[in-house]
């Protein structure tokens, strides 16, 4: 195999491929970067048998082939090689000269055709998304999924199909997000939970363009992303997905209307007093033209007030500050609705028509206020 390309284009796709390879494995083959050339287009394919990615580049061919590198000395050697044309030759003995001007390096491969190829999906329905907005939906959401394996469904997202509306869920057992969309193309309800590793590695990619479009395809046991000249595929989450609709209620007691940024700036504030790993709540006392929100903690305290437009009950509340912050950064709004019920029923924050609502559970201040 012999092919030249320009080292912007090996760099990108070496960079996009590079999120599928596993930090550990115990197939060697796994940790390499798979680079064919036996048709008229250079592919770069990863794979760590949960999340696959494979992204064309271009280049001219002089010699087709395949070949699998080291995807770790691979993508170093590429990132510091000149900004110039990078010619990748290998021999019948898998080994493979890399040299750009005067810079000429010798490892060695392996046989391509050892290399797991990404699975043959037989795509049962599609639907499409401008990249902007996917973007934009795993943005919203994903800071929500656990980070612990302990229970797999909460690190994955929900994507559900219903009506034509897409509804991505994510939730860690302190507090939901979900965002809606509405879908041009009509399709059957379904339900699948994505995990959010193959969510976060696909945001990375995504140019975010307002005019591209991501096809997603799906079956049971996988689900397809491709977007420009990348296919990312990726298993799902076994396992029914949590009752959602149970954890929602549309009864309040108490609704706020307020401006977004000053409360986030004011919660902001409030976290200069919180070490890491503190769990000191927020406390937020709700009159009627006033929220007042307090936090004390061994290195001090602070005290603020906001102006409001209240409807119905006063309340005493407190919350991690942290997941106000997390839900408050990525919604666009220039005003929010806090809808509460008490101190012990859960925080809505949604807007009219609810193409976002987050939920976040209220902590026990009684003995830190």
């Amino acid at each position: 195999m012999k092919i030249i390309c320009s080292k912007s284009n090996l760099a990108k796709g070496v960079n996009i491929v590079s999120k599928a390879v596993p930090s550990k494995t115990t197939m060697p083959i796994l940790e390499c970067i798979l680079i064919d050339a036996t048709t008229d287009i250079i592919k770069l394919t990863a794979n760590d048998m949960e999340l696959g990615i494979q992204t064309e580049i271009e280049g001219d061919i002089v010699q087709r082939g395949m070949i699998a590198i080291d995807a770790k000395i691979f993508s170093e050697i590429v990132r510091k090689l000149p900004d110039n044309d990078i010619t990748i030759e290998t021999n019948e003995n898998l080994q493979t000269t890399i040299t750009c001007e005067k810079a000429k390096f010798d490892i060695s491969g392996k046989q391509g055709e050892e290399f797991s190829y990404l699975p043959v999906i037989e795509k049962e329905e599609s639907i499409e998304i401008l990249q902007f907005t996917l973007k934009e939906i795993i943005r919203q959401t994903i800071f929500s999924i656990a980070d612990s394996e302990s229970n797999k469904l909460m690190t994955g997202e929900l994507f559900e199909i219903k009506d034509n509306i897409l509804r991505v869920v994510s939730l860690d057992g302190h507090r939901i997000s979900i965002r809606k969309i509405e879908l041009k193309n009509k399709v059957n309800d379904k339900k699948l939970v994505v995990p959010g590793k193959t969510l976060m590695e696909v945001s990375k990619i995504l140019s975010g363009e307002a005019e591209s479009i991501v096809n997603i395809s799906y079956t049971d046991n996988h689900i397809v992303f491709e977007f420009g000249d990348t296919v990312v595929v990726s298993r799902l989450i076994e396992g029914e997905y949590f009752k959602i609709d149970q954890m929602l209620s549309n009864d309040y007691d108490t609704k706020v209307k307020i401006n977004k940024k000053e409360l986030l700036n004011c919660i902001d504030r409030a976290t200069l007093f919180v070490k890491e790993g503190d769990k000191k709540p927020i406390i937020i006392n709700i009159g009627d033209e006033i929220m007042e929100l307090k936090i004390k903690s061994q290195i001090g305290s602070m005290n603020e007030e906001i102006m409001i437009n209240k409807e119905g009950k006063d309340l005493l509340i407190g919350f991690n500050p942290k997941f106000l912050i997390d839900a408050l950064r990525v919604i666009d709004d220039e005003e929010v609705t806090l809808y509460l019920m008490n101190a012990k029923a859960p925080c809505f924050i949604k807007d009219d028509v609810e193409s976002y609502i987050y939920l976040i559970l209220p902590v026990n201040f009684n003995a830190v206020a």
